[in-house]
């Protein structure tokens, strides 16, 4: 990739929120960002939290997988992603590291690996999204608590949850080592 990842994200906010016709007013009333905050990371002088990208993507009806992928797929999008090529970004508050592993354009699934630091959580609050979008956690290492709206399952190595993007969620590892899962998600499109 020729660009840094924070200026990916703040290229791709700003394409999506073109798409979408909102304005920075807009945006920021819709998804309680800041007008400031949005056009700091538009710039990519911010790098956004995760809980800032999710109330973002949730406010433009995409996942946060779509806030890392180039909006111009090529003619004929390649169907490998090279290791090198995909996308890696750590969220500034909590540490955790997502890597977009899909090749962008070939799919309607996307794939995101990520490590979870020990003792950290991520709660994303926001809830109603435009896109119906699901999504699989499968636990590759480590272990996770993921709360759903009121429920609550405890993750161990190997195991699988499926949810759908419609109440607020929290990923936290109890453990005293990183944990790693995949998520896969199904109806996150671009707009």
């Amino acid at each position: 990739m020729n660009e840094g990842i924070t200026e990916l994200i703040g290229r791709r906010l700003r394409e999506l929120r073109a798409a979408s016709g909102l304005s920075l007013d807009a945006l920021a009333h819709k998804s309680g960002v800041s007008r400031s905050n949005i056009s700091l990371i538009e710039r990519g002088q911010s790098s956004p939290t995760a809980v800032v990208l999710d109330k973002l993507s949730s406010a433009l009806g995409v996942s946060v997988a779509s806030m890392f992928e180039a909006a111009e797929v090529p003619v004929a999008p390649s169907p490998l992603a090279r290791v090198a090529d995909q996308p890696v970004w750590s969220d500034p508050a909590s540490g955790y590291v997502r890597r977009n592993v899909s090749p962008p354009g070939v799919s309607p699934l996307q794939l995101v690996d990520v490590v979870f630091p020990a003792g950290q959580r991520v709660s994303f609050e926001t809830s109603a999204r435009d896109a119906d979008i699901h999504q699989l956690i499968w636990m590759i290492d480590g272990a996770m608590e993921i709360g759903h709206g009121s429920d609550r399952w405890q993750l161990a190595s190997g195991d699988c949850l499926a949810v759908r993007l419609d109440a607020p969620i929290t990923f936290h590892n109890p453990g005293a080592k990183a944990a790693r899962y995949l998520v896969a998600l199904t109806g996150a499109g671009k707009p």
